[in-house]
């Protein structure tokens, strides 16, 4: 079928069964459901827009040639990470980053899943039928063009019991088989975009504990539709009622988020990546090049954000005329973190590294403090945005109020901008302000960007670990150095 339209997504979507609550009742209906619409509709943007740019997000399927989403990309060469970065700064642009679960998230990870035979074979091509299968949904994700979500994070009951698996029911786990099947049982988190995608992926992300037994090394894809599969998704924070000036993100971008139950669900084997494997299931954990390749996609996306939110707080300053060297102070952080992130970028892709099989990915070493320092940094940027409007956030009239005669001339009096800025422009600025950290979308997507990539202090905990023959020797050497000069022997 190929690159799909905005239309043909929303045929599918609507054409696809899901078991999925939210709040008080079972939706039958996504997009009658005003909650979803609005989402819905922007995740059909998304496929519209790699037909209104085709030369940026459209390439040649490597085998069949009809056109695919860039996402899908298996890059060969620095040209390629290039391209491949046009597309997704273009694809983050059209939500200015404030969705971070679009489709090309996951068509990057299975791209780079089916690019990796290195890691996902396992070791002694124990899991060469599980990557077998996974090469061939990754062809059938991109010329299909479906919507994936994932759920890569077993569920948090007991922290002193969670990491115990033995009898415990509640992680996602092999039950049985049939002659094409097997069935599996258990809940794992967080179905991100689970109402609006065709199907539920699951693959490791973190490691196993030690008395896990092969039941729950398990890597797979099965429809929204199969039998027992169960979404339970958060409160909505979309505002469906709202006109797109009062609440200009909040009505567009809410892409939900679900607990994923597996009620015996019956897996084709033909959908299955990893069964039983422990092996490949901690190789790919710890060993993949998932991280390195992904990054680019989340960093672009993360980067897209950082530049809007710049772009609102300098309207939010000139809108009152705030020149104050205190204002000036915090903008230039927000543009330190940006340019942060562009150079660790830019140095991953000029840095890139080629695996044995060719496949190119950026460097992980310039990517991976981002990791890191991304949860930090958006959550202050957010602190700056509430600091900067302070009660202004708190007086932003509405379109209602903008356009009631007896209130226009009141406005303009009393509630104008600065500098003979309209009262209709400042409350535009300081509603779009108030949608990012004020609503309920700005409080999940300030909850988002604290763990999507993880804690800061877990990856605190990586980076040390993976770095300690690089920089660590290279320190201990200088300190080496250092010592010799003042005659102390280094040991």
């Amino acid at each position: 079928m190929a690159a799909r339209t905005g239309d043909e997504y929303l045929k599918g979507l609507s054409a696809t069964a899901r078991t999925i609550w939210l709040e008080d009742a079972r939706v039958t209906d996504v997009l009658g459901e005003p909650a979803f619409a609005q989402a819905a509709r922007s995740i059909a943007d998304w496929y519209d827009l790699q037909h209104a740019h085709p030369d940026e997000l459209l390439i040649a399927d490597p085998e069949t040639g009809e056109p695919i989403n860039i996402s899908h990309m298996q890059p060969r060469s620095a040209d390629d990470l290039a391209r491949r970065h046009v597309g997704l700064a273009r694809i983050a642009e059209m939500t200015f980053g404030m969705m971070g679960r679009t489709p090309d998230y996951m068509n990057v990870t299975f791209a780079g899943f089916a690019d990796d035979p290195e890691h996902w074979r396992g070791p002694d091509d124990e899991n060469a039928a599980g990557y077998a299968n996974l090469v061939e949904f990754q062809k059938r994700l991109r010329r299909a063009d479906l919507a994936l979500t994932h759920t890569i994070v077993h569920p948090v009951i007991n922290r002193e019991t969670d990491r115990v698996f033995a009898g415990n029911p509640a992680p996602l786990h092999k039950v049985g088989e049939t002659a094409d099947s097997i069935i599996v049982r258990g809940g794992r988190m967080l179905a991100t975009l689970a109402p609006f995608a065709d199907e539920q992926t699951v693959y490791p992300g973190g490691p196993l504990p030690p008395d896990a037994g092969p039941e729950y090394a398990l890597s797979f894809t099965v429809a929204m539709d199969a039998p027992g599969l169960i979404f339970l998704c958060r409160d909505s924070a979309a505002r469906p009622a709202a006109t797109r000036f009062d609440a200009p993100l909040s009505t567009r971008f809410d892409e939900q988020d679900a607990y994923c139950i597996f009620d015996d669900v019956h897996v084709p084997k033909q959908n299955v990546f990893i069964d039983g494997s422990i092996a490949a299931y901690a190789t790919v954990t710890f060993a993949s090049h998932w991280w390195p390749n992904v990054m680019q996609q989340t960093t672009i996306r993360a980067l897209t954000k950082l530049e809007f939110f710049y772009g609102l707080l300098s309207a939010m300053a000139e809108l009152l005329n705030d020149r104050s060297e205190n204002s000036r102070d915090l903008l230039g952080e927000v543009v330190t973190y940006i340019e942060a992130t562009r150079n660790a970028l830019y140095a991953a892709e000029a840095r890139c590294v080629t695996m044995p099989n060719g496949a190119v990915y950026p460097e992980g070493r310039a990517l991976h403090p981002i990791r890191a320092l991304m949860p930090t940094w958006m959550t202050r940027v957010a602190e700056i945005i509430r600091a900067f409007g302070g009660a202004n956030l708190l007086t932003t009239p509405s379109r209602a109020m903008l356009d009631d005669e007896s209130l226009a001339p009141l406005l303009d009096q009393f509630l104008p901008g600065a500098l003979g800025a309209t009262p209709e422009q400042r409350s535009a600025v300081y509603r779009m302000a108030w949608d990012v950290v004020g609503t309920t979308l700005g409080s999940r997507g300030e909850l988002y960007e604290r763990h999507y990539l993880g804690s800061t202090r877990k990856n605190h905990l990586m980076i040390d670990s993976r770095y300690a023959d690089g920089p660590r020797a290279r320190g201990r050497d200088l300190l080496a150095r250092a010592l010799t000069t003042t005659r102390v022997d280094p040991r």
